[in-house]
């Protein structure tokens, strides 16, 4: 797991190539598999591949989207608010998870904050969002989580450079290992 880390990197252009829809089943069970707070399951996931929609959602915030009118998949990560009230905490798990398998699949992929998160209107953009993909009441949208072949590889992350000064034992401090 810790190669898939290393290599794992944020990826904002992708090649103009479909996903196999395997790539995407085993994106989405890793995401189903995600554990959770009391196993209450509370995401929903919905994969988005229409061009147009995928456009709309694009411009659903003020900054850090726009490539997703160029990514060939896209899945939301939705969450039933009224399951529990760690619903942020069990979505970002899931999001992850799908993110370190497309990974593992040869896939890049980036994920778009939603939450507390505005459109260039000034609109929430999970209002934006949930409005345009016909979200009902009682979800809210975490992320979107964008998904393709990689236009080019990124250099990995140096595991030399591990900020092990975030470590401590027993009690906070800035000791090292």
């Amino acid at each position: 797991m810790i190669e898939e880390l290393i290599k794992r990197r944020s990826c904002r252009k992708f090649q103009d190539k479909s996903i196999e829809p395997d790539k995407i089943e085993a994106i989405l069970k890793a995401g189903l598999l995600a554990p959770s707070g009391k196993n209450k399951k509370p995401w929903e996931f919905m994969v988005i591949d229409n061009r147009e929609k995928l456009e709309a959602i694009a411009k659903g915030r003020e900054h850090g989207s726009a490539f997703l009118a160029n990514a060939p998949v896209a899945i939301a990560v939705i969450a039933n608010t009224e399951k529990t009230d760690v619903w942020v905490e069990d979505c970002s798990i899931a999001a992850i998870l799908m993110q370190m398998e497309a990974e593992n699949q040869g896939l890049g992929s980036c994920w778009i904050q939603v939450r507390n998160r505005v459109t260039p209107d000034n609109i929430p953009t999970s209002e934006y969002i949930k409005d345009l993909m016909s979200v009902p009441f009682g979800y809210e949208v975490e992320c979107i989580l964008a998904f393709g072949y990689k236009l080019k590889e990124r250099e990995n992350n140096n595991i030399d450079d591990l900020p092990i000064e975030k470590v401590s034992y027993n009690n906070f401090s800035n000791s090292y290992f």
